[in-house]
């Protein structure tokens, strides 16, 4: 069933902020100020203590729309990177509404921040967050992804990029014109871009271009997943990290192209333009391509036979497209992984609770069998209930990464399970970016940024084969776990394959 990755209605109104603002151009910066140089010009950061942040720089621009962004023109003067630079238009996931505010947004939006411990030329572990919200909403500006703490308590360099989301970032027009040829994955090319200046110019701001690690969470890991797939990434990464970020169709496998060229042909015929004045999507206003997204999201889906993220209705969601070319194939293939990331280690997992805490799955029978196979799957968890469990949702896309990934014999996996206190889904958010001071905080964050630096996350961490089925339990006790819960899920998805 399709499943969502991203943030309902409550949550993604968490996620949104509103970051307008004019970027100014210090031309006679004071002595004493903190002054970068990037290959197109001076950046100005603010000091706080031991640590720098660097706010809205830009690394591409937009010509126009739905065609992909190219580098950022040279400036002159000091381009004072002090607050947060403009986030992509907001969309909806399978018709959850967006708040329809849509201040501080723009097509060019292609900027990302910083967080160093010191511009002092060391070549520090670099960890690219890519955030949340499916390919739909969300952005790199909010309070939670804040690389502050991380960055100071692991001396590692912490960046979170924006780039074009939803309709944006995804309309496929590719039959309407070679401009239009990579229409489909313009958001995915965004990362790419910022993947590129971060190669240049991350040296500068005390990071070693050739120690970058991908980390996301939710449509985050499963843009993580992209890239991975897409050979127009490869070397510009050399790690990733997916947490809670794939389903069946929406991290292991992406949009098909017929599917994709169906959506977009839809669009234009809500919006009642022609195949020969493709152009006239250029002015449509922001929120009427919004609310046409929905519409043709929802039929497209409907016709294609498509379900929704939730319930038992049909729509599709935006997301990547597999093109042939910036995307090859699935990041899952039949028997194996996506060529281009198979010497990427990887460390991906998932929370127990994840959505079930919002949808609890009502149908989950009690028997006496199931109850056993999940005593013995959790025991510290008496009171755990089978619908407070997530099983088909993200789990089990999970597990089907973790073993094609192991077949693929290239770079190793680390798998986790997260089943702390409600561990819904970004409930371990916190705990990787050090906003949270307790022993089972320091042991994520450390984790991940050892990870960074090393591809270990950690000593007693072994890497998952079919044979060993190992996961890490993150739990107020951590510990290695083999096939812990391997019966239940058989028991509860008895035809599902991994």
């Amino acid at each position: 069933m399709k499943r969502m990755i991203g943030c309902v209605s409550g949550l993604i109104l968490l996620l949104l902020v509103s970051c307008a603002g004019t970027r100014q151009i210090a031309r006679t910066p004071s002595p004493e100020e903190d002054i970068v140089q990037t290959d197109k010009g001076l950046v100005q950061g603010t000091r706080e203590a031991s640590l720098w942040r660097f706010l809205g720089i830009p690394y591409a621009r937009t010509p126009k729309r739905f065609v992909p962004s190219v580098p950022v023109a040279p400036w002159e003067g000091v381009l004072v990177a002090d607050h947060y630079g403009p986030i992509s238009p907001q969309g909806a996931i399978s018709g959850v509404a967006i708040e329809p505010d849509q201040t501080g947004t723009d097509n060019s939006c292609q900027n990302l921040n910083i967080w160093t411990p010191a511009l002092d030329g060391r070549k520090r572990a670099v960890m690219v967050w890519l955030h949340g919200g499916g390919f739909s909403t969300g952005s790199a500006n909010e309070a939670a992804y804040d690389g502050a703490a991380l960055s100071q308590k692991e001396d590692v360099v912490v960046v979170s990029i924006n780039h074009r989301l939803n309709i944006f970032g995804y309309l496929d027009l590719s039959a309407y014109g070679e401009e239009y040829r990579h229409s489909a994955n313009a958001g995915i090319l965004d990362i790419v871009q910022a993947l590129r200046w971060i190669h240049a110019n991350i040296a500068s701001f005390g990071g070693d271009p050739d120690n970058v690690t991908l980390f996301g969470q939710s449509g985050g890991g499963a843009k993580v997943l992209a890239m991975m797939a897409s050979p127009m990434a490869k070397g510009l990464f050399r790690r990733g990290i997916v947490q809670s970020g794939t389903t069946e169709t929406m991290g292991a496998a992406f949009t098909s192209r017929e599917a994709s060229r169906i959506l977009g042909a839809r669009v234009l015929q809500l919006l009642d333009i022609p195949a020969s004045q493709v152009e006239r999507i250029q002015e449509v206003p922001v929120d009427e391509l919004e609310r046409v997204a929905v519409e043709a999201l929802a039929r497209t889906g409907e016709d294609l036979g498509i379900h929704a993220a939730l319930g038992d209705a049909y729509a599709m969601d935006w997301e990547p497209v597999v093109d042939g070319e910036v995307l090859p194939t699935n990041p899952v293939t039949e028997d194996s992984f996506a060529e281009a990331g198979k010497e990427v280690p990887l460390l991906i997992g998932s929370n127990l609770n994840e959505w079930t805490g919002y949808f609890p799955q009502t149908d989950m029978p009690h028997t006496p069998e199931m109850e056993a196979v999940l005593r013995h799957a959790y025991p510290d968890k008496p009171d755990l209930r089978p619908e407070q469990v997530d099983t088909t949702l993200i789990r089990l896309p999970t597990l089907k990464i973790m073993a094609h990934k192991a077949d693929q014999d290239g770079a190793p996996v680390y798998g986790y399970l997260f089943s702390y206190g409600n561990s819904y889904h970004g409930a371990e958010i916190p705990y990787v970016f050090a906003h949270e001071g307790s022993q089972l905080g320091d042991f994520i964050s450390h984790a991940w940024a050892s990870f960074a630096k090393t591809g270990v996350p950690a000593a007693q961490w072994i890497p998952y084969t079919r044979e060993n089925g190992a996961t890490m339990i993150l739990d107020e006790r951590q510990a290695m776990a083999s096939h812990h819960d391997e019966a239940y899920l058989r028991l509860v998805a008895p035809t599902y394959q991994w």
